[in-house]
């Protein structure tokens, strides 16, 4: 029987094989049949959810709330020492240095990834902007964000902090941060979902242990990862009500 592995679509594309071979991995590890699905969009992976397709999954905290208490999934793991923080940019060229200097108006650019975008939308709040008098500029990935920023067609910009920081220095010279996100508790996480959950135990000491193995390190750099950190239950439903909080 093969199983369904997904990875939220925020991903840094640079990545991208570094996922495909962390499947590998895991399968020449667990012999289990897994398939790996990338998404373009939020939309059709959460359709995939919806329709029982997926067993594993790479998941952004906006998504966690459904996938646990809609879909049965749980924790295994999270990337060691990383968290989801969003940051709001302008062009170096702007006059806006501050986020109050902001009015109802504003042009601003983001992508589908609703976490970023939830605590984007909090950091222009003194700004008195929210998203009933911005006007929104929606792009397929952060670098066309950045490129909206330098085209003039959007005022703000709303990234997730690791995709800024990972742009070209020549783009972010060209632009300008008033401010970045400090939560630190709100993170990407690793879930199982009830098919495989027999096997969530060895799967889940499998990926803590992963950075001692001969051949796992190196997977794990070609994900960015230094090493995986153990999630639990409670750590879990911690950040899912945060989030929760958040989003009313």
């Amino acid at each position: 029987m093969s199983y369904m592995f997904t990875v939220s679509p925020d991903f840094t594309p640079d990545h991208i094989s570094g996922w495909y071979i962390f499947n590998t991995w895991l399968q020449k590890h667990t012999g289990i049949g897994i398939h790996l699905e990338m998404y373009d969009h939020f939309l059709s992976q959460r359709e995939a959810i919806q329709a029982d397709k997926i067993d594993l999954i790479y998941a952004n905290p906006f998504d966690a709330a459904m996938l646990v208490r809609e879909k049965g999934f749980l924790p295994l793991v999270k990337a060691q020492g990383a968290a989801d923080e969003a940051l709001i940019a302008v062009s170096g060229e702007s006059q806006t240095n501050d986020v109050t200097d902001l009015t109802p108006g504003t042009r601003v650019a983001y992508t589908d990834d609703p976490d970023v975008r939830l605590m984007g939308m909090i950091m222009l709040e003194p700004g008195d902007l929210d998203a009933t008098n911005i006007v929104p500029v929606v792009a397929d990935n952060y670098v066309l964000v950045a490129k909206h920023l330098l085209k003039g067609d959007a005022d703000v910009g709303i990234f997730l902090a690791e995709a800024y920081d990972g742009l070209s220095s020549m783009i972010k010279k060209q632009l300008k941060v008033l401010v970045r996100s400090q939560i630190s508790v709100i993170h990407h996480a690793l879930m199982i979902g009830p098919k495989l959950q027999d096997r969530r135990d060895e799967i889940q000491q499998l990926l803590i242990n992963m950075e001692s193995d001969e051949k796992g390190g190196g997977v794990l750099k070609s994900l960015g990862f230094e090493a995986w950190q153990r999630v639990d239950d409670e750590e879990m439903e911690f950040m899912i009500d945060l989030m929760d909080t958040l989003n009313t």
